[in-house]
């Protein structure tokens, strides 16, 4: 009732709006400080402060209007108030009575505690006494089971007596004399354990030296052991896939296992070293004990890498190489369970040492051999000591790179070898056809090496188309992929064939294909030793194939993968070079003989007054010589150098003809001599008709024959004979009937051609007119062909 007249007055007395926000700030709490601050700023502070006195009246009221409405509860509150005084002050009379009671009991029993408390504080020494007692016979007692310890040797429990003595002992020891005494003596103790303990390393570092070569060879031959098993099992596995591949049958494959005993090289004892760094660490010196364990076996490891003086390296590698695998093989178990004794960067920095002296002593030693078998010994082993190493994770790829760059030295020597024993076998070669009397002999000689003829085994005995060379050569050439084989395997390379085959090529070409060449330039084989080589050069081609084969087979990779076309040796195409070789020398020579032969034409009688019917002299050793010739070419020779052989033959003969007829010794000669050619030749002609239809060429060569290679003797001497020589000017008769002709000889021969009608024709004149137009025509040949000339 009252409010309405004092906001009526606050609104009479300034702006009401302004008021209710300022009374809303200060409710709230907020800051008014912005609103003071707006006022200064526009210079009316009166009226701010004339809004504040409204609102402190205003609050005022409030205030007075919430007391009157509290004011009986007010009056009830303090007259309680005042009860609870009057309760207070009885309390506090009551609790003083209590006290002084409590005091006139409490005298008495003061006087029985101090006396009690005399008791404890005797007791208390006495016990104290008694305790001190104690813990000097246990520290004796302990002092005395050390020294027996001591005397025994048994140094970690003495230092646990005298660990247990300082810890939980050495500073409660009552009695001075004691404490010092044993304060004094423990350093001593443990400076007599370390020399103990240090002695003992001393003597363990000596034994696993001399145990190192002995634990090397045997996890290298573990490692070899292992590895002829898993070539067995593979060899084993190819075998059994080529006969699949074959469809020889249905195969079960069988896995062997073979319990292996992982520690196989764990006999070697560490138990020593253990014990030395336990001791050691217990002492607190477990870093003085490793640099000293390191120092001595970086020592050791430097002698070890020292070779023999005494003995030839091929003769000391096995020991050399087996007290390194030894040794790293020890430290390897040090590291894995002698705890922080060893840390794997050392391990690793003595690796190194060890890998850089080896690579280098190898280097060196490899350079100085000179044969490929101890070459190849040393290579093995150290692929051994690789392996072995390796299983214990060590890096021997430095080492495996020293072998891969000492491979050309390898097969340079592996070559040489191989050059002296193909030049032996060449040598002693009769380059007679090899004659097989038994299945064995077959199996060996043919069937080992891919050169048979036909798909069942013949009847015995067997005579070859090569001679021995072609068998012992393929033995040669199998034994150096054996070696090449052997030295590339378990090296830097996983897939060494095309490497095998490099080398492979080599030998064919530069040391076999070579001697071949060298036997056939050389002088002094004969046309039947020239006719083998050329028939054993073929085999040799046909046993590249085999070579392939073979190289795949040991390297691991498919057969199939060699059998393609593109996949054949370059070697085979030298070989077939050099057969063409042979051939041609086989022809020089057949032609040296075949001019023996013809060195017969100089007894024909080239004037002769009567025509030879028999034919002369030298046509029935040619005859007989190429017969000869022919069968023997028949039976060892592919039928494309057949007829290389007879037409080669053959055409040399017709030139040899064609150039008796240019002999200077021929200064003239008649139409008789030229009859009794012409009868040689038809023989001839007759003889090679036979040859090419007996030898089956005629079914191969259809379009030529032997025949066709005296053609220039043949033209000629139908020249010789035609009533109208003359036509050799006529350029469709010349192309047609005497191509193979050339002017200067055909020129040179007519002016020899000095005819006798009366010999020849008698005296008949239908004769004499015959004679006398060919007579004519053969001037007019001659004078056309010296204008022409």
């Amino acid at each position: 009732m009252d409010a309405k007249p004092k906001r009526r007055t606050v609104t009479e007395n300034g702006d009401g709006g302004e008021d209710l926000v300022l009374v809303t700030l200060i409710g709230n709490g907020d800051d008014v400080g912005p609103i003071v601050r707006h006022a200064f700023e526009m210079g009316r502070p009166e009226a701010l402060l004339h809004q504040l006195k409204n609102v402190v009246k205003k609050k005022e009221v409030e205030i007075e209007e919430l007391c009157k409405t509290h004011y009986e509860e007010f009056i009830l509150a303090v007259d309680e108030l005042r009860g609870v005084l009057v309760d207070a002050e009885e309390l506090k009379s009551e609790l003083s009575n209590d006290n002084f009671k409590l005091q006139e009991v409490g005298s008495a029993l003061l006087i029985k505690l101090e006396e009690l408390l005399e008791s404890y504080s005797i007791k208390k020494n006495v016990t104290e006494a008694i305790k001190m007692a104690k813990i000097c016979v246990q520290v004796l007692d302990l002092c005395v089971k050390s020294n027996n310890h001591i005397s025994e040797g048994q140094f970690y429990p003495v230092l646990k007596t005298v660990d247990l003595i300082e810890k939980n002992y050495l500073q409660s020891i009552p009695v001075k004399a004691l404490k010092m005494l044993i304060e004094k003596r423990v350093p001593a103790i443990k400076l007599h354990i370390e020399k103990k303990v240090c002695s003992q390393v001393n003597e363990w570092l000596v034994h696993i030296r001399s145990s190192a070569k002995n634990i090397g060879q045997t996890a290298i031959g573990h490692t070899a052991s292992a590895r002829q098993r898993d070539e067995e099992m593979l060899e084993r596995q190819r075998k059994a896939e080529e006969q699949s591949v074959s469809g020889l049958g249905d195969f079960a494959y069988t896995l062997d296992v073979e319990e292996i005993d992982e520690d196989y090289v764990s006999k070697f004892d560490l138990t020593p070293l253990y014990r030395a760094y336990h001791i050691h660490t217990c002492l607190g010196i477990e870093e003085q004990f490793r640099e000293y364990y390191y120092k001595n076996r970086v020592l050791q490891l430097s002698s070890d890498l020292q070779i023999s003086t005494v003995q030839p390296f091929v003769e000391s590698y096995q020991t050399f190489l087996a007290q390194i695998a030894g040794y790293f093989i020890v430290e390897d178990r040090v590291l894995r369970t002698a705890g922080v004794l060893l840390s794997a960067d050392q391990v690793e920095t003595m690796w190194e040492t060890a890998l850089a002296k080896m690579t280098s002593i190898l280097e060196e030693q490899f350079s100085h051999m000179d044969s490929a078998t101890h070459l190849l010994l040393v290579k093995d082993y150290v692929t051994l000591l690789g392996s072995t190493l390796r299983r214990y994770g060590y890096q021997v790829g430095p080492l495996l790179e020293v072998l891969d760059k000492s491979r050309d030295k390898y097969h340079e020597l592996l070559l040489e070898e191989c050059r002296e024993q193909i030049v032996n076998v060449l040598a002693n070669d009769t380059y007679e056809q090899m004659v097989m009397k038994k299945d064995t002999d077959y199996e060996n000689n043919v069937l080992a090496f891919g050169l048979q003829m036909l798909e069942k085994m013949p009847a015995f005995p067997y005579i070859a188309l090569f001679s021995s060379m072609v068998p012992d050569a393929c033995r040669i050439v199998r034994s150096f992929i054996k070696g090449s084989v052997d030295y590339l395997s378990h090296g830097v390379h996983s897939n060494f064939y095309d490497i095998v085959r490099k080398y492979l090529d080599k030998l064919l070409i530069d040391v076999l294909n070579e001697a071949i060449l060298n036997t056939i330039s050389g002088g002094t084989i004969g046309v039947s030793q020239a006719m083998q080589i050329a028939a054993n050069i073929s085999f040799l081609e046909r046993a590249c194939d085999f070579f392939l084969r073979n190289a795949a087979q040991l390297c691991g990779i498919p057969v199939r993968s060699v059998e393609r076309p593109q996949a054949c040796l370059t070697a085979k195409v030298v070989l077939k070079t050099s057969r063409d070789e042979a051939y041609l020398s086989l022809l020089n020579l057949m032609n040296t003989k075949l001019d023996e032969f013809m060195m017969l034409t100089e007894n024909i009688n080239w004037t002769s007054e009567e025509i030879s019917q028999n034919g002369n002299d030298y046509i029935h050793e040619v005859n007989m010589y190429i017969d000869t010739l022919m069968s023997t070419a028949q039976q060892i020779l592919p039928l494309d150098a057949l007829y290389k052989v007879g037409s080669g033959a053959l055409d040399h003969i017709s030139n040899s003809i064609v150039a008796a007829f240019l002999s200077d010794s021929v200064k003239r000669f008649n139409a008789n001599a030229v009859l009794g050619i012409n009868n040689d030749l038809k023989k001839l002609e007759e003889f090679a008709d036979e040859k090419f239809h007996s030898t089956g060429l005629s079914g191969i060569y259809k379009d030529g024959s032997f025949k066709g290679c005296l053609i220039e003797a043949r033209q000629l001497i139908n020249l010789l004979m035609s009533t109208q020589p003359e036509n050799f000017m006529n350029p469709v008769i010349r192309e047609k009937n005497y191509n193979a002709l050339d002017y200067k000889k055909v020129a040179t021969i007519c002016e020899k051609f000095k005819d006798s009608p009366d010999s020849l024709f008698g005296s008949l004149s239908s004769r004499n007119t015959k004679q006398s137009s060919r007579k004519k025509s053969m001037d007019t040949l001659k004078k056309r062909l010296k204008d022409f000339n």
